[in-house]
């Protein structure tokens, strides 16, 4: 099993003292360095979010990502997720090409729809046709991706007839893609039709809840004749290490609790109908992952049992958290709970 340092990069003030801790500026700047510290401590992968328009202030991953790349020489980059209904195929695949060739070939790409609808509304997008964009632009992309002249009769962009996208991707016959995939099983469907991998949001509710549709997936993906080495699990959770488990909860409680409700508003302020829990009380025992390095490993482990995942995404950054507290539950994990389940 592989681990990888999620961030989503939002921006809300720290809720003990009601300030920011770092500007916008400062955010960025943060993330490239908790990369470089991540592969440091053992991680196999970073993956950054993507957002418009909101205190999720990361717009552009290949952005993020290029510059985590001429810091690091191993570590996967990738992204969690690529809104790829609201970005232009080929330019994405252009972009993210080039992220590939600046890594040396360690770029993966995780595609979703997206949980809000104001990128939608901005950019004159359909909300109700979020599915049909979302399957033409991940159809595109792997189309431009594998072929070196590619041509596509498109709905919702112009068509195209023998273009080829450069630069090449350096990973062949395209970078790993990886579908998002909640509560619609179109979603795991259509990751398994196309052959590519998937990522399930257990950040907001335990694996179990995801099985039924990973089965489906799974059994789906071998019928369609796919490379079994190429079908992969990943999860993801809320994630806060400490030394001593004793004030673990108590001490991360607030930051926790405060992004859970600015989320919780931003998902209210859009046309997307989630059916999420924002409570802390509820979330802080499971999914999240909050405690001792030992008490983690064994949080990790019962999950590994239940989705027998591939790899598997912790998300520190988030809240307000001090850096201090950040970049020592960061190490915490690499050092101390990843080795555990090294094989």
């Amino acid at each position: 099993m592989q681990f990888g340092l999620m961030s989503l990069n939002d921006h809300i003030e720290d809720p003990n003292t009601g300030e920011y801790e770092l500007d916008q500026a400062g955010r960025h700047r943060s993330f490239v360095e908790q990369g470089v510290l991540a592969e440091e401590v053992g991680f196999d992968m970073v993956a950054v979010g993507e957002h418009h328009f909101c205190d999720y202030i990361l717009s552009s991953p290949p952005v993020v990502l290029a510059a985590i790349a001429e810091r690091t020489s191993t570590v996967r980059l990738a992204t969690a997720l690529t809104l790829a209904a609201n970005l232009d195929p080929v330019r994405m695949a252009e972009d993210y090409a080039t992220v590939d060739c600046l890594s040396g070939g360690r770029l993966e790409i995780a595609l979703g729809r997206g949980a809000l609808s104001l990128p939608y509304d901005v950019l004159g997008q359909d909300t109700g046709r979020s599915r049909e964009i979302f399957s033409e632009s991940v159809r595109i992309l792997q189309r431009v991706w594998t072929d070196e002249c590619a041509s596509y009769e498109a709905e919702f962009r112009p068509s195209f007839k023998d273009i080829r996208v450069i630069p090449r991707p350096v990973q062949r016959p395209h970078p790993p893609m990886w579908i998002g995939a909640g509560s619609s099983e179109h979603s795991f469907d259509f990751a398994a039709e196309l052959g590519l991998r998937l990522m399930i949001p257990t950040i907001f509710g335990p694996a179990s809840n995801f099985m039924d549709n990973v089965k489906r997936y799974k059994d789906k993906f071998l019928a369609a004749g796919h490379d079994p080495a190429n079908l992969k699990i990943a999860t993801a959770t809320h994630t806060f290490v400490t030394p001593d488990s004793q004030d673990a909860k108590k001490y991360w409680y607030p930051y926790y609790d405060a992004y859970l409700r600015w989320l919780e508003g931003l998902v209210a302020e859009s046309t997307v109908a989630l059916p999420l829990n924002f409570q802390a009380a509820d979330l802080i025992d499971e999914p999240a992952m909050c405690g001792s390095p030992a008490q983690v490993i064994d949080m990790v482990g019962k999950v590994k049992e239940v989705a027998d995942m591939d790899l598997h995404l912790a998300m520190f950054d988030l809240g307000g958290l001090p850096e201090r507290d950040l970049k020592q539950s960061i190490e915490l994990y690499g050092r101390e709970v990843i080795p555990a389940f090294a094989s």
